[in-house]
């Protein structure tokens, strides 16, 4: 059999070529480009005398195929999987885990490594080369070298296991979403929705062979509208506990000994290698550094954001009221009221700001602030494969006109797809033989669909996630890094938000919104006096919001920072670790971490303070262009320097103190978020 994986791609830029891609191409590929890297290994270690170059460069360019195939195969497993691909993904999952133990446990691999590292004040490194050289070095030590053998076994059957139940964690959580479904019949009891969602909702009802009925489901253009729109209470409430029970029911799709075993795996690993917890173990390697800063931090903004989240929730409380005689607000009216408050308030609601956000134009205004900021051009070409039909792909040039990188945009919810938003990688930036190898990067959302009667209209939380994504997919787009696994976005847990963070202010801005904000029909400008209500509504509410960020962050150092073998029962546990910051009434047989899909399964354990902490960086940053001019140019040609195109080369606290010449305050995010005054 011919396999495409194992072949030349002969494709546009060398991308991958999803149209000659099948299921049954990826288990011998990863098998063939396993073995092609352990062949890189022992070319390494037959070297006589290990050097810089032909080690820790070698080992940076080792086993390149596989990290290709195996970015292919898991973005698909995110953005387009299926039952043959989640049960390849049991089987790849552990062969990949053992070949990454094979060489971070090899220790005449450890050895070479360790001369060179014992060495280094003698070696005439530039900072790049330096860390990557303590990079592969700590790789090695954080991932069991100096443990004895029988240790080193153990941690083996640790690493396999953590494979195979985060996996099962994450196929939970994407069954649980695709099942749910529920019906309306009248349309009386859609009363609040907007034209438009009723209009997806019939769609979603025709697509399941229902014609003539709305179908709401636990995705998020059709879950969030309905939560924020219906004056159905008893529509909210059904949709609010069947997505907060996801994965909680006690049945085949139930996460919750997924979680213990996942806690008690990463904790024994963690101890195995010499610290206290997997908090501590991950953290070493942050901006943060351990759990007792990380605790600080989020307590201090807790402090400043509580006062004023109770404040908010007792405004809406009368609120509703007032307005309905609600004596009891539950957790099921919390974005219905919070809609009509905001509305009253600032005579705002996202209804009023959709026609001026039409997908295809937000895309483009994206574009054009990329290129106002830093010179770059964007081309949609049809040569290049893309995994489904909704995907586009174009080709990024730089200001000079050179081939930059290439970009994947894919928008829409569909069955093969987990929710959410996020931006991956195919291929990373690097430098091979001379030659600067440009990456290509993703972007993978679920927006609002387009439906019979209407393009896809955003809302504006929506468009700052398109600015956000986008954000992330600058820094791996940008890069200009000499090694792969420094380059982009490979960088600490904790910086790896700013640049997409930074991107969402842009959203605010009315020299930005006037590139794009354009009325879908009359082709009418956003009018002023919509920016400036928008600007002011920025901080509506932010008290209750950074309280409810705060709490997930709270409640993953609580999972990860101690022995979590006297968490007997999740429930229990997550109740009493979100008392002091659940300000609303706990929903009883709820229970968000069986879907806490960023600690369980994605990257972020011991992690989640991260959007916080980046905001702090954000906010601190941007107020340098807010003095100097929002597309102010030495200003964007320094942040793509020091931070975009800089990637992981150095720490980051030296790279952003290039940037903003001196380290980063907290009063910036305070302010903005309205916990302070100005």
């Amino acid at each position: 059999m011919n396999n495409p994986l194992l072949a030349d791609f002969a494709t546009p830029f060398d991308t991958a070529p999803f149209d000659k891609i099948s299921p049954d191409h990826f288990l011998p590929a990863v098998k063939a480009a396993i073995a092609e890297a352990k062949d890189d290994i022992t070319t390494i270690k037959a070297e006589a005398l290990p050097t810089f170059e032909n080690t820790i460069e070698a080992l940076d360019e080792a086993g390149k195929r596989l990290g290709i195939i195996a970015g292919i195969f898991f973005n698909l497993n995110s953005a387009e999987t299926n039952d043959e691909i989640q049960a390849l993904a049991r089987e790849i999952s552990p062969l990949l885990t053992e070949h990454g133990n094979d060489i971070l446990l090899d220790q005449a691999l450890f050895q070479r490594v360790s001369q060179i590292f014992d060495l280094k004040d003698q070696l005439e490194l530039s900072a790049e080369q330096v860390t990557l050289l303590e990079k592969t070095y700590k790789s090695f030590v954080r991932n069991g070298a100096k443990l004895t053998t029988d240790k080193a076994e153990e941690l083996r059957k640790i690493d396999q296991q953590l494979a195979q139940t985060s996996l099962k964690f994450g196929e939970n959580a994407l069954a649980e979403t695709n099942k749910f479904v529920h019906y309306i019949d009248q349309e009386s009891d859609l009363e609040g929705l907007p034209e438009g969602i009723k209009e997806a909702a019939a769609q979603i009802a025709e697509e399941k062979g229902e014609a003539g009925k709305w179908a709401f489901t636990l995705d998020y253009p059709s879950y969030i509208p309905a939560m924020t729109y219906a004056k159905n209470r008893e529509l909210r409430k059904i949709l609010f506990l069947a997505n907060g029970t996801k994965c909680a029911k006690g049945d085949e799709l139930d996460n919750q000994q997924n979680i213990k075993d996942i806690l008690k795996l990463r904790h024994d690993r963690a101890v195995l290698l010499g610290y206290r917890s997997h908090a501590d173990f991950v953290l070493e390697e942050r901006m943060a550094k351990n759990p007792d800063q990380v605790m600080s931090f989020l307590n201090a903004l807790l402090e400043k954001a509580k006062p004023k989240g109770v404040e908010e929730l007792k405004e809406l409380e009368a609120f509703a009221k007032n307005l309905d005689g609600l004596d009891s607000l539950k957790k099921w009216d919390f974005a219905y009221y919070s809609e009509l408050l905001k509305k009253e308030k600032y005579a705002l609601d996202d209804e009023l700001l959709r026609p001026y956000f039409q997908l295809e134009k937000v895309v483009d205004g994206v574009f054009q602030t990329a290129g106002k900021l830093f010179g770059i051009t964007f081309s949609p070409r049809t040569d290049i494969p893309v995994y489904h039909k909704d995907v586009t792909a174009y080709d990024v040039k730089d200001k000079e006109g050179n081939h930059l990188s290439v970009f994947y945009a894919d928008f829409f919810p569909r069955p093969g797809k987990r929710n959410g938003a996020w931006m991956t990688s195919y291929k990373g930036q690097h430098i091979k033989e001379n030659k600067d190898i440009r990456p290509h990067v993703s972007i993978v959302c679920n927006f609002t669909k387009p439906t019979k009667s209407k393009p896809s209209l955003l809302t504006f939380n929506e468009v700052t996630t398109l600015f956000h994504e986008f954000g992330h997919a600058l820094h791996g787009m940008m890069a200009k890094g000499r090694y792969e696994s420094l380059s982009g976005t490979s960088v600490f847990w904790d910086f790896v938000e700013l640049p997409s963070q930074i991107f969402e202010n842009w959203c605010y801005e009315k020299e930005c919104l006037d590139l794009f904000a354009k009325h879908y029909e009359t082709g009418e400008k956003i009018p002023e006096e919509l920016i400036e209500k928008i600007k002011r509504a920025a901080n509506f509410q932010q008290g209750y919001q950074t309280v409810r960020q705060i709490s997930f962050g709270l409640l993953d150092m609580a999972y990860h920072s101690k022995d979590p073998a006297d968490i007997t029962n999740v429930f229990d546990f997550e109740e009493s670790v979100m008392k002091p910051t659940d300000l609303l009434p706990k929903v009883s047989g709820t229970l968000m971490s069986t879907s806490f899909s960023h600690i369980f399964q994605g990257g972020y354990s011991s992690g989640y303070y991260s959007y916080k902490w980046a905001e702090v960086l954000d906010a601190d940053a941007f107020e340098l262009f807010q003095e100097n001019g929002v597309f102010d140019p030495a200003t964007a040609d320094s942040f793509m320097k020091h931070v975009l195109s800089a990637g992981g080369s150095e720490h980051p606290e030296i790279l952003y103190k290039r940037f903003r010449g001196r380290a980063p305050k907290q009063d910036a995010l305070l302010k903005r978020a309205g916990l302070i005054s100005e």
